[in-house]
């Protein structure tokens, strides 16, 4: 079975800069190919994933920008663009913003990172150019490593693991008939069939007075100063450790 482990990154200056150029690559990728994929379609044309993946290897020989970052990345960039065409169509498939869209990317082979662990508190994992990157390893990875994603949540980078666990479904239920519906809500965070309710406090109301306080600071600022990106910047950073 596939699952998903994910941890905090203790990247370096150097190796979050680094970070900071691969995302936007990747953004530069996904929009160039989606206005590609709308432009044929307006002449009446397609485009498919393996044309544009041919013009990025092209493109890479002559902006050094492209080159320097893993060329593994930009191509799942690609084939996330495919997926998502597929999926919702052209016109439905919305621009990646510099300002709104987290920087993410991911490594799609896991044959070529290796994870070690350093102590019981910090592990590393060698990830393609990007070299090795430590993580607070909080559980055990629990299986071999398919593909890692790499984002950006507030000022903080995390890394997700896809990893095989090896555990397997099984053909039949162990207490058949036992089964009950969930519901996930806003006043209670779970509420199951038979009437039991559970619910956990994530944050506490100083903390939610502040984040309201930081709101109203954000919306008094001038859209494009400093003064307003250092105000979105607070409101995040309370915002995400609430999450």
């Amino acid at each position: 079975m596939l699952t998903g482990r994910k941890y905090r990154l203790g990247l370096t200056p150097e190796q979050a800069e680094f970070a900071e150029r691969i995302g936007g690559a990747c953004r530069s990728v996904w929009n160039t190919a989606l206005e590609q994929r709308r432009s044929y379609r307006r002449r009446g044309g397609w485009i498919g994933y393996h044309e544009q993946a041919r013009q990025l290897a092209e493109a890479k020989g002559e902006f050094g920008w492209l080159a320097e970052v893993p060329g593994h990345c930009l191509q799942q960039t690609l084939i996330d663009l495919d997926q998502a065409c597929s999926r919702h169509g052209t016109w439905k498939v919305r621009w990646k913003s510099r300002a709104r869209t987290r920087p993410s990317f991911r490594f799609p082979e896991g044959a070529k990172i290796a994870v070690e662990r350093l102590n019981r508190r910090w592990a590393r994992a060698k990830l393609p150019k990007l070299g090795w990157v430590r993580f607070r390893i909080t559980r055990p990875l629990g299986g071999r490593v398919k593909n890692a994603t790499v984002s950006r949540d507030g000022e903080h980078w995390y890394v997700s693991f896809l990893v095989e666990d090896g555990v397997v479904t099984p053909e039949r239920h162990a207490s058949p008939g036992s089964a009950v519906g969930i519901d996930r809500g806003v006043a209670k965070v779970v509420t199951r069939s038979d009437g039991l309710f559970h619910h956990q406090v994530f944050a506490r109301e100083r903390e939610v007075e502040h984040a309201a306080t930081l709101q109203r600071c954000l919306a008094r600022t001038q859209k494009g100063s400093a003064r307003r990106k250092h105000a979105a910047a607070k409101l995040g950073k309370a915002l995400a450790k609430v999450r």
